[in-house]
């Protein structure tokens, strides 16, 4: 890359940031070889989150919402286009530095909750900081203060086989939060419970979302993307249109 393309990139990200956009792509690509096919997963996605934002990208199984958020997440790495989060231009990074700004930037909360079943609530909370490098003492402190954010302070000793689907998945996004992430990611947050828990997390959620979190929400299902104020339809790998549906 040429020093004054590499400069602009770095002002680019700089003018994001400045004006309050978190997520921005530019004609983002994630093309697989597959045989003798090149199959494009991703085709030249555009999109913006500021900050603030709840946001749902929502399409049917094989649309490329997954490889999407994966690429969002900085969990891959696209093959063409750059990706920004909130300005820090993380296309052009090496593995090292993906895993610090996800661990940095991005909450992840998962269908399958994702923790450790013989670990505590609080633990579990923990586990972001321990990888930031906060002493054990402060470590405990923000653990306890997510729980406390989600409901959950009275379980922070008890391990996930003594927990609710609900409440396995408040402890994740209370890991999700502890580091003050730049957004929130949620990949089929309901997809392990029943309807009436799952209202109780899209509740949640929206709760975090009026305390000024930034959430994106991956989803195959209508009505869990309507709980978003803007839903960002994902067809063949493109956006098919893009919508605000909330006040």
């Amino acid at each position: 890359m040429e020093a004054i393309a590499e400069s602009e990139l770095i002002q680019r990200g700089e003018d994001l940031k400045r004006d309050g956009i978190v997520i921005r792509t530019f004609n983002l690509w994630k093309s697989y070889v597959m045989g003798d096919q090149q199959i494009h997963a991703v085709s030249g996605v555009d999109i913006e989150i500021k900050r603030g934002e709840y946001v749902a990208i929502m399409g049917p199984s094989g649309s490329g919402k997954s490889t999407l958020m994966n690429l969002i997440g900085c969990l891959d790495t696209p093959s063409s286009g750059q990706y920004y989060i909130n300005g820090n231009l993380v296309s052009e990074m090496t593995d090292d530095e993906l895993a610090r700004i996800r661990n940095k930037e991005v909450g992840f909360v998962f269908q399958t909750f994702n923790l450790l079943p013989r670990a505590t609530a609080l633990h579990n909370v923990e586990l972001p900081l321990i990888y930031a490098g906060l002493s054990s003492d402060k470590r405990i402190e923000k653990a306890k203060e997510a729980l406390r954010a989600v409901d959950l302070e009275k379980r922070v000793h008890h391990k996930p086989n003594e927990l609710s689907g609900g409440q396995r998945q408040r402890v994740a996004i209370a890991r999700a939060l502890v580091n003050h992430p730049s957004i929130l990611l949620a990949d089929e947050p309901t997809g392990s419970l029943d309807t009436a828990t799952g209202n109780e997390i899209m509740a949640l959620f929206e709760k975090l979302y009026e305390q000024g979190n930034t959430i994106v929400l991956v989803t195959h299902e209508h009505d869990i993307a309507l709980h978003a104020h803007r839903i960002i339809h994902i067809r063949d790998g493109k956006v098919e249109r893009d919508e605000i549906v909330g006040p």
